[in-house]
């Protein structure tokens, strides 16, 4: 992790204990600065990384009431940002300690119809059809089918895998509301002294995008890192719809299936890019998980496009990480 001398003495940190916190499946690296005016943490977001959609994001979302990290100094262009430090009460590491978690989904989840319920920023790219079937090409195709073939794809099977993909994620097309695209626990806090949709600090957001809400209702209830119970899956998406009574529960729940099984076919497939390209093979281990979530999300009618393409080509036998990355 680099720590910029100047940047950090410029803003009345250079002398602040530097503690560098577990990093995660990207490139941006974290460290804890005690010392300073204020708790903060400085990100080292090095190329490719761009800080500047988080920057951005962060003064969106603080003026709509939303608790996330403020930005207390920036070097965009180095790729360095000072930010407000919540602490270490991830819901993950409550959730591991034993805390209920029926409050802290029913928060998450009142506070992410909340966020879908504001006025998106402009700018922010899309996460249509399009760009889910890029992001699944570039780990299925490109890394877990190789793994598992021993080979590339033809052509024909990418053109197929985007056909079904399109005809699969069709009926969500037109949906133009803030996505955040990582809504899952780890990426979610408890802050004790603040209320309502404030009560839970939002982090990492910087790849949000424009889309479904369905999607991150699925980072949430059936989530690629974690085992979330049916009861608990349950209420949390009561509390959401609840809050969004406008909302379609059938075509809602269609969307959730399409976007779910996305997201688990290119998220299993993430794993094992992890592994070969990223010499990361801890992540393996959520592979079987994400394959379960797949097998399920594929039993709907809304993903019988892409469940006819598996069937034409995968073998359901074949369906997890491939024997050689395991």
């Amino acid at each position: 992790m680099r720590f910029p001398e100047p940047f950090l003495a410029a803003h009345g940190y250079g002398a602040a204990a530097r503690q560098p916190l577990a990093g995660d499946a990207d490139l941006r690296r974290y460290a804890r600065l005690t010392g300073g005016p204020r708790p903060a943490l400085l990100m080292d977001a090095p190329p490719p990384q761009d800080v500047r959609p988080f920057h951005a994001l962060s003064r969106h979302l603080l003026a709509a009431g939303f608790s996330v990290p403020e930005v207390v100094a920036a070097d965009e262009a180095a790729g360095f940002l000072l930010v407000e430090d919540f602490g270490d009460a991830t819901h993950a590491a409550l959730l591991d300690a034993g805390a209920d978690p029926l409050p802290l989904y029913r928060e998450a989840a009142e506070t992410l119809a909340a966020l879908h319920a504001m006025p998106p920023p402009p700018g922010l790219p899309a996460w249509d059809a399009e760009a889910m079937t890029r992001a699944t090409a570039a780990t299925f195709l490109d890394w877990w089918w190789p793994a598992a073939f021993g080979a590339p794809p033809a052509d024909s099977v990418r053109a197929e895998l985007a056909a079904a993909l399109a005809e699969m994620l069709a009926p969500l097309a037109g949906a133009r509301g803030f996505v955040h695209r990582d809504y899952f626990p780890a990426n979610l806090m408890r802050i004790e002294d603040r209320e309502g949709i404030r009560r839970t600090g939002i982090l990492d957001f910087q790849d949000a995008a424009i889309g479904h809400p369905a999607y991150d209702i699925v980072s949430l209830v059936e989530d690629a890192r974690r085992d979330v119970t049916p009861e608990v899956r349950r209420a949390t998406l009561a509390a959401y719809l609840a809050a969004r009574p406008g909302l379609d529960r059938g075509a809602f729940l269609g969307a959730m299936a399409a976007c779910g099984a996305q997201r688990h076919l290119r998220v299993a497939a993430l794993w094992v890019r992890l592994a070969r390209r990223d010499n990361k093979p801890g992540y393996l281990i959520h592979g079987p998980r994400c394959w379960a979530l797949l097998d399920r999300a594929l039993s709907q009618p809304a993903c019988a496009p892409l469940r006819r393409f598996l069937d034409a080509h995968v073998p359901h036998e074949m369906r997890k990480n491939p024997p050689e990355a395991a």
